[in-house]
């Protein structure tokens, strides 16, 4: 049979709720992140993160937890075909906390949850055998069910040739070893534990756990003790980690010491949080053993794993790129606190961005200074105006029937409706965060502009529109920089994607070296924006200088949008033929060249509903079909 998967993951599949204080009690925290969780579920994304096609086989709850975790995996590469909706039961989830160094509390909500209800007939044979290696966590095995499930996905894998790995992940509260409110305890002596984890091993080929989970796997207090008793039931490869010591693996006879396997040394990073480290350890580990590594190769690679994982907060999203990884290895300048390199950042937050879009075709009616001076000119009411910010909805659909190469920019203010309606959708959002004409620019609502964005949902794309230039007087340009710096700060915090708009100022000098100046400027800061969106231009000198800054300074960056400046749509396109040359340039997001005029007749009563309606989606339908034409020729060309 063709191994079409590289691994099968079996098991707990939950929703982290990570307290976001730290330093404190987990009775005091104030406000929680969430993410996937569940430890197969962690090392299925670290995997496909390192390049690898993986699958999970586990039930979530049919509710809205179930759901992210589902969308999650599949924006991750991993396969959920067999992550099955139990409509009877809920997600797992946990609640997480970190104290200090030491302490990192977590509460499990498992009461009989969804992944806890797997059974034999969630193990497809077919499925397992398309796999090379099936992963069991012993969590899996401490109900008649799982239990049962697991082995059944072991006997099949073994039957069509794969490898089985069996990560001990072993926690005493989920054996009902402890009281509810220890989930951190690691290790509880348990004879009965043991002799149901032991069952399983004679089938292992790899078998990871940390000095604890060899302990209970072993049955012995003593680390070297219990590895020698392990080694009695399988041949398997025995990895034991380490901490920050590393870990030593033991590919035959167990020697007198721990020390004395072959022992590979961890990287020296500050411990920040050590939950999900092992899931990352795990991930590297096998990254390098299903690809034939060597075993010492392998073990560096989950070293580096759980450095990179421990040195942050979160589990799954943690989980290193193989570009991050690369970079981390090929490096000798990270600082002990891993979290606070910049470039080793920038690369995670640019390798695990959520959708990818080779073409983006955006309506922009996020105005709101515009739709103000209609207000009063007009003399209509702001209800009238968020009206018609759902008919430039209607219009999007009718052009882009749900395709996700296109999206809208909506503000909040008159668009709030529109806005909503937008989170059903599949197209990419993007909100206005300036304040309307600001120079140097302000940001609206919260003076805080991260305690701002908390309330936006993490699918928005941060908008911000500076009339910057890279000559403009010193105060007025430090400003503006301080601005900036601000906000890109606080969407890395809060996980937001940020398009930043340059328009140079009217009175002063533009050329075709300015915008390029501009954007290395603002590189020269440490500003990453995902996405510069920028004036359209026949100008071919001046798109080079632009693209050439880009791809030296963030090789990594979503790309291009052209903005309108409320051009008439045949200069739009004619323009496109020259944007349309750089890969680099994905589209437009045009606002007032669409809907301006559509609007003045609207809110007058000259038009209706319909018409407006057609109106901006004929024009928006013209700048996709030139954009796609002018892109279709310039391919042709080449």
């Amino acid at each position: 049979m063709t191994k079409s998967l590289d691994l099968v993951a079996i098991g707990r599949s939950s929703v982290d709720l990570y307290g976001q204080q730290v330093g404190g009690r987990l009775e005091d925290m104030g406000s929680f992140a969430k993410s996937v969780g569940g430890s197969p579920t962690n090392t299925a994304i670290g995997l496909a993160r390192l390049g690898l096609k993986t699958a999970l086989i586990t039930r979530v709850g049919a509710d809205h937890m179930g759901r992210f975790i589902t969308e999650q995996l599949e924006r991750e590469g991993v396969e959920t075909g067999w992550a099955k909706s139990d409509p009877e039961r809920l997600t797992a989830l946990v609640i997480l906390g970190i104290r200090d160094r030491e302490q990192f509390p977590l509460v499990f909500y498992r009461e009989n949850c969804a992944d806890m209800a797997l059974d034999t007939s969630d193990i497809d044979e077919e499925f397992i055998g398309s796999s090379k290696a099936v992963l069991v966590n012993g969590t899996h095995l401490s109900t008649p069910s799982v239990y049962d499930a697991s082995r059944r996905a072991i006997e099949l894998t073994k039957s069509s040739g794969g490898k089985v790995v069996f990560d001990v992940d072993y926690r005493p509260v989920l054996w009902g070893l402890t009281g509810r409110d220890f989930g951190e305890n690691r290790y509880v002596a348990s004879a009965e534990v043991s002799e149901r984890l032991q069952s399983i091993l004679p089938d292992c080929d790899l078998i990871v756990g940390t000095e604890e989970e060899m302990r209970i796997l072993g049955g012995h207090d003593d680390t070297i003790s219990a590895i020698r008793a392990v080694r009695r039931h399988t041949e398997a490869l025995l990895v034991c980690k380490l901490g920050a010591e590393g870990c030593a693996a033991f590919p035959g006879e167990i020697p007198t010491e721990v020390e004395d396997g072959l022992l590979v040394p961890g990287f020296p990073v500050e411990v920040f949080n050590v939950l999900g480290a092992g899931d990352a350890f795990m991930a590297g580990f096998l990254s390098g053993w299903l690809r034939g590594q060597d075993v010492g190769q392998c073990c560096r690679l989950a070293n580096a794993c759980g450095a990179i994982v421990v040195s942050r907060h979160g589990c799954a999203p943690a989980m290193p790129t193989s570009i991050e990884l690369e970079s981390f290895l090929s490096r000798f300048d990270l600082p002990f606190r891993l979290r606070e390199d910049h470039d080793l950042e920038q690369l995670h937050w640019a390798t695990t961005r959520r959708t990818e879009y080779p073409e983006l075709s955006v309506l922009a009616i996020d105005h709101r200074s515009q739709f103000d001076e209609l207000i009063q000119e007009l003399g209509c009411s702001q209800a009238r105006v968020s009206q018609f910010k759902l008919l430039g909805l209607d219009a999007l659909d009718r052009i882009a029937a749900s395709d996700s190469g296109f999206g809208m920019l909506i503000d909040d203010r008159f668009g709030f409706e529109a806005l909503t309606k937008l989170a059903d959708r599949n197209y990419w959002i993007g909100r206005p965060i300036e304040t309307p004409r600001s120079r140097p620019v302000e940001f609206q609502g919260n003076e805080d502009v991260g305690i701002e964005l908390t309330g936006w949902p993490v699918t928005h794309v941060v908008k911000c529109l500076a009339h910057y230039h890279p000559d403009d007087p010193p105060e007025l340009r430090e400003r503006q920089e301080r601005q900036l710096l601000r906000l890109f700060a606080a969407c890395r915090q809060t996980g937001h994607e940020l398009l930043l708009e340059i328009i140079p100022p009217a009175d002063l000098t533009v050329d075709e070296e300015t915008t390029a100046r501009a954007l290395d400027r603002l590189y020269d800061l440490g500003i990453h924006p995902d996405w510069w969106k920028l004036e359209p231009s026949s100008d071919q000198a001046a798109w080079a200088n632009i693209v050439d800054v880009i791809q030296k300074r963030d090789p990594l960056c979503r790309g291009i949008l052209m903005l309108g400046l409320s051009a008439p749509i045949p200069d739009l396109i004619a323009s496109f033929k020259t944007a349309a040359q750089f890969p680099l340039i994905k589209g437009f997001a045009v606002g007032r060249s669409i809907f301006h005029d559509v609007a003045t007749d609207w809110l007058s009563d000259r038009i209706g509903d319909d018409e407006a309606t057609d109106m901006m989606a004929s024009r928006l339908s013209a700048l996709v079909e030139g954009w796609r034409s002018a892109r279709a020729e310039c391919g042709a060309a080449l």
